[in-house]
């Protein structure tokens, strides 16, 4: 089995033009996905490391609509999927159904939003049902059996796992309170990501065998970070990172 890895950056970060070269390099790096988020000022489900970089892009007036229209034209140069990641209050500001509809306009993979879970979704898995608009929900291994029974009720395209609660960037330790959810999972009408601290090549051959695509992201906004700092290429950054976890 190959390995498929959903790489995670940051629209407008650094800025405009250089996401779009982050993007690049994952892809030309070997990402068989990659997940395109938002900037927002309260990443609720992020660390440091995001929350900074979305600053970064705020601060720089990066738009929703920058965000969307980079999607579009990196699917229409890159021809791989690209989820679109978001956090309920942008969703909220431009319309639930304009944002579902926007989204599926300019070829997202899916949508990812953490914080509009089954139940509490304000109709999202309603409006993503109607548009077919994947909806990917968001599990963690603390998931009670009913509310897991609840989301795979609903054969969704896609089941987003991380790995553990809290927030991004810190490092995940892969055990059987996060791998036995997995091994549970293999036999859903869903496929799978997991991811949440994914930093190294180990993680990634562990994870494998066990999902469908291994999601990875602060590694790459800190590769872009120290990139910066350096002066050195944003593209290259991002794909020498890419490589490292494939290793």
């Amino acid at each position: 089995m190959s390995t498929k890895i959903v790489a995670h950056f940051i629209a407008g970060f650094p800025d405009a033009a250089g996401s779009m070269e982050v993007a690049r390099g994952l892809a030309e790096g070997g990402a068989s996905y990659l997940e395109m988020q938002i900037p927002f000022s309260d990443p609720s489900a992020d660390g440091p490391a995001i929350e900074n970089s979305c600053r970064q892009a705020l601060e720089k007036n990066f738009t929703v609509d920058q965000a969307l229209e980079q999607l579009k034209n990196l699917n229409e140069e890159l021809k791989i999927p690209i989820f679109l990641m978001s956090y309920g209050n942008i969703v909220f500001t431009r319309g639930m159904e304009d944002f579902v509809v926007h989204s599926k306009k300019v070829g997202a993979a899916g949508l990812i939003i953490p914080d509009l879970v089954l139940g509490r979704d304000e109709g999202l898995y309603a409006l993503g049902k109607k548009y077919d608009m994947p909806i990917l929900p968001v599990i963690t291994p603390s998931i009670s059996k009913e509310r897991l029974g609840d989301i795979l009720a609903l054969k969704q395209e896609w089941i987003y796992t991380a790995l553990r609660s809290g927030i991004t960037g810190s490092a995940t330790t892969l055990d059987e309170s996060n791998l036995s959810l997995l091994d549970q999972l293999k036999t859903s009408d869903s496929k799978v990501m997991a991811g949440f601290g994914i930093r190294t090549a180990q993680q990634v051959k562990t994870l494998a065998p066990r999902c469908d695509a291994v999601v990875a992201g602060s590694v790459f906004v800190n590769a872009v970070t120290q990139a910066l700092q350096k002066g050195s290429s944003l593209k290259d950054a991002a794909l020498s990172t890419m490589e490292m976890l494939l290793q």
